[in-house]
């Protein structure tokens, strides 16, 4: 089929993702000569198994194939969840990514910390460092010096300019872990394999 526009794929994708309980993260369309691909990246609270992403590509590709109106053009379609250094943008990446570490930048610094609770405010947190404003704010365990050991500093969401979760290739300190609450269920924890799950389908 000729590969619509981006905006009528993720209209015709919305639903079947939606109808799984998944959370539409990103459409893309990658051309490479004659071959196009259409690859869509869903996620949801406790993580996406391989069979609820194999059932979510098979009511993607017939939606797809229902709005097809030509037999030109083949393409692939991938489904896949979000990769392991995926930036956190909203709220939700950021409860989903608790106990991860992050590259995170404001304004005015950059540093390096492990993902806590994410709250409507910081009240009842235990930062070194609050932050004002109104909106969601996170818990990061930061370790600024290693004499003290990690604490809790809270920071609002709209201040972060950029945050990208880091891989690990060795156990987190159970002192960071404990501090952020541990992981969120459902999801690796830091420092195991955790390559994302892609179903592909056959080109069509």
């Amino acid at each position: 089929m000729p590969i619509p526009s981006i905006e009528r794929v993720s209209q015709l994708v919305a639903d079947p993702v939606a109808a799984h309980g998944l959370d539409l993260e990103d459409v893309s369309l990658i051309s490479a000569g004659t071959q196009s691909t259409v690859r869509v990246i869903v996620d949801r609270e406790g993580g996406v198994s391989l069979d609820a992403i194999a059932a979510v590509s098979r009511d993607i590709s017939a939606a797809l194939d229902a709005a097809d109106e030509s037999d030109d053009d083949a393409y692939t379609l991938e489904v896949t969840t979000p990769g392991i250094n995926r930036p956190l943008t909203q709220p939700r990446h950021w409860r989903r990514a608790r106990g991860r570490k992050v590259r995170v930048r404001t304004p005015t610094e950059k540093f390096d910390a492990r993902v806590g609770e994410v709250s409507e405010g910081p009240e009842g947190s235990e930062a070194s460092e609050g932050s004002e404003g109104e909106g969601p704010h996170v818990a990061l365990v930061v370790v600024a010096d290693p004499k003290v050991g990690p604490v809790l500093r809270t920071v609002l969401l709209s201040e972060v300019t950029e945050a990208v979760v880091k891989v690990e290739f060795s156990p987190p300190n159970p002192r960071e872990l404990e501090l952020a609450g541990g992981v969120t269920p459902g999801r690796p924890t830091p420092g195991t394999v955790d390559d994302s799950i892609e179903v592909e389908e056959a080109d069509k």
